[in-house]
């Protein structure tokens, strides 16, 4: 950092506060994780000044001899981590992987079927505000007001009913496993392409907590952030049948030239993904997200679907007659960093969802246990409280020194 002070003290300045931000604070936001000290020491490497535009051995530039071993280790990787009969690493984000699994199976105007927004969909299952809403004509299925969870009955009498070029399997704010052999059935059924979004789950399958997706996915999109603790960016696994045309969905159809620093540092954490110690955070990761769901039970934040098989907690802020975005704000004053999702079934609009989200990534990777999470729960319970009084500076000082006690400068999982 003393370099960069030197050459532009403004910019170090904005760096090191960010430093201290996030060592003061507590991070449950369910798509944030901390990457290691050897993936930043990747991306700040030197194949992030090489331009390697196409594939390797296919390259538009020359010069790309290490680019090509860093893509090829990192495709192999993905391939033997999930299983998959092909991967493309190129995808700079989860967007923008799902963006050509489209484009790689649809043309514009065909019908999709996908999980609605409302029940806990994302912006690229067919928000008006995204391009697929845009360009594909979606209708959204939903979960059972009964128990939240996936209404199969529903998706199957959709499909029936629509017969859609695709069908789209994954979500945001849903913390259940998905039944992959149930949404295959279906999709084969009316004839479908059947596109697996689980770009928040992906990390637990790899260390083998959550069932893949692959065996019964024509496209799964996913990202190496998140569980995986890697680079941001995308990833896209597919069937040997359609490789070449998701292949040229990504180059040259949808990015020009691969982040290459970025692709290296994928390969670090899907060759570390593979080994015992993943395994392992993967599965505490998991058990620490069902006893803070059960524990924000205790404070009044109701988990939906009564719990979760994932890193990812939603809970209904409504019995504390509040809006979820009033708790999110109340968590911030006081150093609790937790997101905000809509409630299904509610009608309160998106600006104020009902719910919470929060998720044990980034606290697992801090090396914090099932009795951290009974803490955070009742943090969180007490800045719900305390707004507006002095009980919220007495919360805010706990939360700082439980940062201290978990710092993040050098995760447990690196």
């Amino acid at each position: 950092m003393s370099e960069l002070s030197a050459r532009d003290p403004e910019l170090a300045d904005v760096l090191d506060a960010e430093l201290r931000r996030r060592s003061s604070q507590l991070d449950l936001l369910a798509g944030e994780n901390f990457a290691s000290p050897a993936v930043r020491a990747v991306l700040a490497g030197p194949l992030g000044d090489k331009y390697a535009e196409g594939y390797p051995g296919h390259r538009h530039h020359t010069g790309c001899a290490q680019a090509d071993a860093a893509e090829l280790l990192a495709v192999r990787r993905a391939r033997t981590l999930f299983g998959a009969d092909h991967a493309n690493v190129q995808p700079y984000s989860g967007t923008t992987a799902v963006l050509a699994a489209y484009a790689a199976l649809l043309r514009p105007g065909d019908a999709v079927l996908a999980m609605s927004l409302q029940h806990g969909g994302h912006l690229t299952h067919g928000s008006a505000a995204n391009f697929s809403g845009r360009w594909f004509e979606f209708t959204g299925y939903g979960v059972r007001e009964s128990d939240g969870l996936v209404d199969l009955d529903q998706v199957r009498d959709l499909a029936r009913a629509l017969r859609p070029k695709a069908i789209m399997a994954g979500a945001i704010s849903y913390p259940r496993a998905l039944d992959w052999a149930a949404f295959r059935s279906i999709a084969d059924e009316v004839g479908a392409y059947l596109v697996a979004d689980a770009s928040q789950t992906l990390g637990l399958v790899a260390g083998g907590v959550l069932s893949s997706p692959v065996p019964y996915a024509d496209v799964v999109c996913g990202v190496t952030h998140k569980l995986l603790g890697g680079p941001r960016g995308g990833l896209l696994l597919c069937t040997e049948e359609l490789a070449e045309r998701v292949d040229r969905a990504v180059f040259p159809f949808t990015q020009g030239g691969p982040a290459m620093n970025q692709i290296a540092a994928k390969a670090l954490v899907l060759g570390l993904a593979a080994g015992p110690e993943y395994a392992d955070y993967a599965r505490r990761t998991v058990i620490n997200a069902q006893t803070l769901a059960e524990a924000l039970g205790r404070e009044g934040l109701r988990p939906l679907t009564g719990g979760t098989d994932t890193h990812l907690v939603t809970a209904d802020a409504r019995p504390l007659r509040l809006t979820g975005r009033e708790v999110e704000q109340r968590c911030e004053r006081v150093g609790l960093l937790l997101g905000t999702c809509a409630v299904p079934f509610d009608q309160a609009p998106p600006t104020s969802a009902s719910g919470v989200r929060l998720g044990t990534a980034g606290v697992t990777t801090q090396g914090m246990g099932q009795a951290e999470m009974n803490e955070l729960a009742v943090l969180v319970g007490r800045a719900v409280r305390a707004a507006g009084s002095a009980e919220e500076q007495l919360v805010a000082a706990e939360v700082r020194v439980m940062a201290e006690r978990f710092p993040v400068d050098e995760p447990e999982n690196s």
